[in-house]
């Protein structure tokens, strides 16, 4: 395995992600911003949160597995989120958690930030994610 992902003691403890990754390998992989599309371009999910954060992983994966890849050889997520406030947590996490299995996401997820904006690309669009990896 090209990742080893661990939690320090002295940081945040019971968080849904890792602190830290430790990667070797030769491949860097950078996944642009993923966004809940069909690969017509139709959207997914408007305005559910949930279904938005589930879609842009499946889309993740997919971009993952185009260069012989997976959620096992990532090393950071960033999740932008329109208008964000604590109480949409919920929705967030059911997201990731309904594709977890199907995606076989690691868990906890890899190091990842959670990044709160105005306003994405299109005005449909409420969460977007990139992904860095490291495989051999």
């Amino acid at each position: 395995m090209s990742v080893t992902r661990l939690s320090p003691a002295g940081l945040q403890p019971h968080t849904p992600y890792h602190h830290v990754a430790v990667a070797t390998g030769s491949r860097h992989i950078h996944v642009s911003g993923q966004v809940a599309r069909l690969d017509d371009g139709s959207p997914v999910a408007t305005g559910d949160l949930a279904g938005q954060v589930a879609q842009v992983l499946r889309n993740t994966g997919r971009a993952l597995a185009g260069a012989d890849s997976s959620f096992e050889d990532v090393v950071r997520l960033t999740f932008y989120v329109t208008d964000w406030t604590p109480e949409k947590i919920g929705p967030f996490m059911a997201g990731v958690e309904s594709v977890a299995e199907e995606l076989g996401l690691p868990q906890p997820l890899p190091p990842a930030s959670l990044i709160g904006v105005d306003h994405l690309f299109e005005p449909d669009v409420l969460v977007e994610l990139e992904a860095t990896a490291i495989a051999n």
